[in-house]
């Protein structure tokens, strides 16, 4: 069986894409390429989809009053999934697509693996109850968005690979503890990564130089010599 979704989005060959892909995963992609024909269709009696794929910047509406109309609806409508598609490197839609109930946000261009995986996640949640908003350590100016895969300091977004956000959230949920770097590598394992210690000290370093202040002298990743790293608990 097949798991309906939805995707509003206007560029066709992304949507094609896509289709093809979540197609071989079980889900089954409707595609419309305009606001008006997606409100249309999740207002359209009978079943609706399980999950939406937003894309922010529509012809006809904004992506962000697509989500509002879609919470604000009667009935099963307001409750579907909301998966958002926005521009790469922009807080600001993140923020507010997240404050009008959108369940998770991917920047574009985004790898069709890592769509994957957030709505399964999302389905997940959905299925077995738990809340979808977003679960965000904070640590200072330091924010670190789990849901969402995203880490801003002052509001400015870091740039990481998605191993080294793996990393980071590791480190951060065991603040105050220090890892070594097989605790930290069993952590995450089954990401691909070549198992040397070094190769940790590698990501260590371009993790500080996204989000320290000064890389050469951290204070949020702190070194501890023979014994691994911890994240500090106490920030700016």
């Amino acid at each position: 069986m097949t798991t309906p979704l939805l995707m509003i989005e206007d560029d066709t060959r992304l949507a094609q894409m896509v289709g093809a892909y979540l197609g071989q995963s079980g889900f089954a992609v409707e595609h419309k390429a305009t606001a008006t024909e997606g409100l249309a269709r999740l207002q359209q009696p009978g079943g609706l989809p399980e999950l939406v794929i937003l894309d922010l910047m529509l012809p006809d509406m904004d992506g962000l009053e697509v989500c509002r109309r879609i919470r604000a609806a009667q009935g099963e409508m307001a409750r579907v999934p909301v998966l958002m598609l926005t521009a790469k490197g922009d807080p600001l839609d993140r923020i507010i697509g997240l404050e009008l109930g959108a369940d998770d946000y991917l920047p574009k261009p985004f790898e069709p693996r890592e769509l994957l995986a957030r709505i399964r996640a999302v389905l997940r949640r959905r299925s077995e109850g738990a809340p979808v908003a977003t679960q965000v350590l904070r640590f200072g100016s330091l924010d670190i968005d789990r849901d969402a895969r995203s880490v801003t300091v002052a509001g400015q977004a870091c740039e990481l690979t998605a191993y080294q956000f793996d990393l980071l959230v590791t480190l951060a949920e065991r603040a105050g503890r220090v890892l070594s770097r097989d605790q930290i590598m069993e952590a995450v394992r089954g990401r691909e990564l070549e198992a040397f210690d070094r190769s940790i000290d590698v990501h260590m370093g371009r993790i500080r130089a996204a989000i320290e202040a000064d890389p050469k002298n951290p204070k949020r990743i702190v070194t501890v010599r023979g014994a691994g790293y911890v994240f500090a608990k106490q920030q700016d």
